[in-house]
């Protein structure tokens, strides 16, 4: 390839990856889009429902992966993570580790290895609310649609049992990591969020108590695709719960934790209680909040429809303790702003609204030359050019506000590659 390439790398298959790469490659140029997992669709993928439409994500999904099958100059990479990137604007050199999956381009899906395997491991996608195969296929809409296996039933009996079998001779064991490298004239980093580890709120309960869950672990119980196929039920004993909190803010705007504002746990945990209201109509909901954060016309009409429930309530102050209440229920322990009283309420689940930290926070991007701020947000150089920071690797977002930033990103990159 010549010195200066015309090839835009896209890192991460998430929403805002997947709009940085399709927008790029159907106005004409060559897209490289690598993602460490074996799918796309990132936290998206994870969702039961967007808001304020109430949709689910698999319609959008499935466009935009029909969108990939049609782009010749799209060329997808899962299981694949960067290594090292050297160069300059207008001329990366870029080194990507490729990760065996050990099942190739026939594999059909028929789900026949999966029924043999007899190896069990936790279900990350579903945080770790069920349990997986050691042969699976990431979740139902996954793309690429193919199965894998994990690295721990290599050389047993039960990868010998998946290849024999396999009538379409799609597994192959034999596969082993490599390396390619990537000439390429700009990079957009979009590496997307980690939910907060909500472990690391002592005073909230989490990992103590059963039937306090995160929002994200809401999400995977709404949907249908989820660990109870969408039935919201109390993790400790599958019962229907009469009655939710909500604590909003967990970890977030806390200087031992996040001290930034996530954008969007006020609009997801709105959304979450018209998934309880819809299941359990005679359900109570129990929202402690800040400030409640629901920026734009559309957002606010759809604040004041939940606020407008009478079994939802909204508590204006802060949690400072969930405990223990016996039988599996918990007491949310806050004080009223408002009244300046002290509420300890008593419900039968909790979710904590745990904020999005950037997945470079914990592991920074392979680029000596990027920039962050304290939060571990990369902070764009749009004067020097080359390298941009895509929906969430720059700074808290939703899919809405994610989507209009990649497709500005995919233009920082074809203007590099200009010159």
């Amino acid at each position: 390839m010549a010195e200066n390439s015309g090839s835009i790398l896209v890192v991460g298959g998430g929403i805002s990856g997947l709009t940085t790469a399709l927008e790029a490659a159907e106005v004409g140029y060559e897209v490289f889009l690598v993602e460490k997992n074996p799918y796309l669709g990132g936290r998206v993928a994870q969702l039961n429902q967007y808001f304020p439409k109430l949709c689910p994500p698999s319609c959008g999904l499935e466009i935009n992966f029909r969108r990939i099958k049609e782009n010749p100059r799209l060329k997808v990479l899962t299981l694949a993570e960067v290594e090292e990137v050297h160069g300059k604007p207008g001329s990366y050199d870029v080194n990507v580790r490729l990760h065996p999956r050990y099942v190739n381009e026939n594999c059909t899906c028929c789900g026949e290895c999966e029924t043999v395997c007899e190896t069990e491991m936790s279900n990350e996608f579903n945080f770790g609310m069920n349990r997986i195969k050691g042969a699976h296929l990431p979740f139902e809409m996954a793309f690429p649609a193919r199965y894998l296996l994990s690295p721990r039933i290599i050389g047993t009996e039960d990868a010998k049992r998946c290849k024999d079998v396999c009538k379409y001779d799609a597994i192959d064991l034999d596969m082993e990591a490599k390396t390619m490298n990537l000439k390429v004239g700009a990079i957009v980093w979009a590496t997307g969020w980690e939910p907060y580890d909500a472990s690391r709120i002592d005073n909230l309960g989490f990992g103590r108590y059963p039937n306090i869950i995160t929002n994200m672990m809401m999400e995977r119980l709404a949907s249908p695709s989820g660990p109870t196929r969408g039935k919201i039920l109390r993790p400790s004993d599958d019962k229907e719960p009469e009655s939710i909190a909500f604590v909003q803010c967990a970890g977030s705007r806390d200087e031992n934790h996040l001290p930034y504002c996530s954008y969007v746990c006020c609009m997801a945990s709105l959304k979450q209680a018209t998934y309880i209201r819809e299941q359990h109509p005679n359900a109570k909901v129990h929202i402690f909040y800040i400030d409640v954060r629901a920026p734009g016309q559309r957002y606010e009409k759809f604040y004041k429809t939940i606020k407008a429930d009478e079994n939802v309530v909204l508590i204006k102050g802060k949690v400072a303790e969930v405990q223990d209440a016996g039988n599996g229920d918990v007491t949310v322990v806050a004080e009223n702003a408002v009244t300046g009283e002290k509420i300890s309420q008593t419900v039968q689940m909790a979710v904590l609204a745990t904020g999005m930290q950037p997945t470079a926070a914990a592991r920074k991007l392979p680029a000596g030359e990027l920039r962050y701020n304290a939060d571990g947000f990369v902070i764009n150089d749009f004067k020097k050019g080359g390298m941009f920071a895509a929906g969430c690797a720059n700074k808290p977002a939703d899919v809405v506000s994610s989507n209009q930033n990649a497709t500005g990103m995919a233009l920082k990159a074809i203007q590099t590659l200009k010159g």
